[in-house]
């Protein structure tokens, strides 16, 4: 058996294994656990998407040692898909629309709550000490300004950035259930919007294919706010993981690159995947765009619209 790692972080170590020329996926989970690190629902989720035909097979899998073995799947960059930017978007809309009418997956707290424990957590942590506090505020009122349905949630994944979708050449993976749960359905939508659908017409394609008729304005205010508590999910989540890392280490202010900026330093070779210092700046990238989001005219604009839509 031939084994190479991909990855080895936190939450996991993800290796690849080679057995009578067949590949698959190994994953092994760290021992840590919280209300986000729960192989027995991250698993269950997992099996569920993959018999959708959303994830790569399962071969094996036992949560309570967390152990995962999976199909491996060749992936292509996502710069490669045919027909370009838009057609992508369309996939990636089309994508989060077979997720959402899968079997339910297990819920957690509901997501504001949720993201309210980490940044409690995060904030009696010395990593920012005193400096959360006008995220603490921009949080309430977010939390305020969105109509949270506890009735019309989905199977999301949670997570669907960039590294966690796949493509084969031919279709869309996702993989990387570890935050997987039953959730708002814009979240996977804030996400994909994000990442991979930034301007407004590639957000519209996107939206389109994923609901199957055009958009709206109360669709779009709900993805906005909801791109607000997904960059304070990956903030806070990634502000503990450099504590993980580094238990001792304290930041002294928040200054923070934009999103561009800090995309460019992988790019230019000044920052590389999972090194502590690309942990560290992102988590304030995360953070300040977040304040900046709740504190932008379009979040009012936002917040308007779903009151009176």
């Amino acid at each position: 058996m031939n084994t190479q790692p991909i990855v080895t972080g936190a939450s996991a170590s993800i290796l690849r294994i080679e057995v009578g020329g067949q590949r698959w996926i190994l994953r092994l989970e760290s021992s840590l656990r919280d209300e986000i690190r729960d192989p027995r629902r991250a698993y269950a989720c997992m099996r569920a998407a993959a018999e959708a035909g959303l994830a790569p097979s399962m071969l094996y899998d036992d949560p309570e040692a967390g152990v995962a073995i999976m199909a491996f799947v060749e992936s292509r960059p996502l710069d490669t898909y045919p027909g370009g930017p838009e057609a992508l978007a369309r996939a990636l809309g089309s994508l989060a629309a077979r997720l959402q009418v899968t079997e339910l997956f297990p819920p957690v707290a509901d997501y504001p709550s949720l993201l309210g424990g980490l940044l409690d957590r995060l904030q009696a942590t010395g990593l920012y000490r005193g400096l959360l506090g006008p995220h603490r505020d921009a949080f309430d009122r977010l939390r305020a300004a969105y109509p949270w349905n506890a009735s019309g949630l989905v199977s999301s994944h949670n997570d669907s950035h960039p590294g966690n979708i796949l493509f084969d050449g031919d279709r869309l993976w996702l993989i990387d259930w570890e935050t997987a749960f039953r959730n708002d359905p814009a979240v996977d939508l804030a996400l994909m919007t994000m990442y991979r659908a930034g301007t407004p017409d590639l957000q519209e394609a996107l939206l389109t294919a994923w609901r199957g008729r055009p958009s709206d304005s109360v669709l779009r205010a709900r993805v906005f706010l909801m791109r607000q508590f997904v960059r304070l999910f990956h903030g806070c989540a990634t502000g503990l993981y450099v504590l993980e890392r580094k238990p001792d280490f304290a930041e002294t202010d928040m200054t923070a690159p934009s999103p561009a900026e800090f995309s460019a330093a992988f790019r230019e070779g000044r920052l590389t995947s999972n090194s502590f210092e690309a942990q560290r700046i992102g988590a304030r990238v995360a953070l300040r765009s977040f304040l900046e989001g709740v504190r932008s005219p379009a979040f009012d604009e936002a917040a308007a619209i779903l009151r009176t839509g």
